[in-house]
């Protein structure tokens, strides 16, 4: 059975965003399924980003619906949509460069002890939250040379990894990547590479956006292609192709 043989866990529906007189998504739809890569595709400008930042709480639609699962959901704040099971990597990662991995991991979400310490009060249970990241980062075959070193002390790939890997302990629905790859060299791109394909051997819907059509070509079951703030087309990615999706991207198809 293929990812899109069931039902979408995430659906938007007729998005509508206006930025004072600019508007920025003109009646966008699309669907993500479990088990696939959706490449979202687009010049700068065609309305990915906002796109993503109104899945993904930062921005409210203007008009238009997003649903996860069938039911509708009502997503204001990036704390609601963590909440709702969608997590997002940005391009600047948002990492603590002071942190150890498992502490970025839990940041704002830590492991504490059960007690009946006073309102507001907890004993975090560091053990229990070096225990799971490591779980995470072995399952998802990331290795880094050591677990108690700060983030700023590893190369880009690895910040890269950490922050995928972070995103998959809470994300329950949607993984969106935005330009994972973006700055980093052949070998560490590889293994940013793998780890996607591993999100989607997992079941995970993964949203990518990229500008590298290799990746699009290797990684991407469908693409989306967003132009002006419109959708303006929709396809399986392959070689055969890969000169079509480039013509919908920068208008000219046809």
């Amino acid at each position: 059975m293929t990812a899109t043989a069931s039902a979408p866990v995430l659906s938007v529906r007729n998005a509508q965003k206006y930025f004072g007189a600019v508007h920025a998504l003109k009646d966008v739809s699309l669907e993500a399924y479990r088990g696939e890569v959706l490449a979202l595709l687009g010049d700068n400008g065609a309305g990915k980003s906002t796109l993503i930042k109104c899945v993904s709480g930062v921005h409210a639609l203007d008009e238009g619906e997003i649903h996860l699962d069938g039911e509708r959901a009502d997503i204001r704040t990036p704390a609601g949509a963590r909440r709702a099971g969608i997590e997002t990597v940005y391009q600047d990662l948002a990492l603590f460069d002071n942190l150890t991995p498992s502490q970025n991991f839990y940041c704002g979400r830590e492991i504490a002890f059960p007690g009946w310490l006073p309102r507001g009060m907890r004993l975090l249970s560091s053990r229990a939250m070096d225990q799971e990241a490591a779980t995470v980062l072995d399952r998802l075959k990331i290795r880094l040379p050591r677990l108690d070193a700060p983030v700023a002390l590893m190369s880009g790939g690895q910040r890269q990894a950490i922050a995928v890997a972070r995103a998959t302990v809470f994300a329950r629905k949607v993984v969106i990547l935005d330009e994972p790859t973006a700055a980093l060299g052949l070998r560490e791109s590889r293994k940013v590479l793998d780890l996607i394909i591993q999100l989607r051997a997992e079941g995970n819907a993964v949203i990518l956006i990229t500008h590298n059509m290799e990746h699009v070509i290797e990684l991407a079951d469908r693409a989306v292609v967003l132009r002006q703030g419109r959708k303006v087309g929709e396809l399986r990615p392959n070689r055969d192709n890969q000169q079509e999706l480039v013509s919908l991207i920068v208008g000219a198809e046809g």
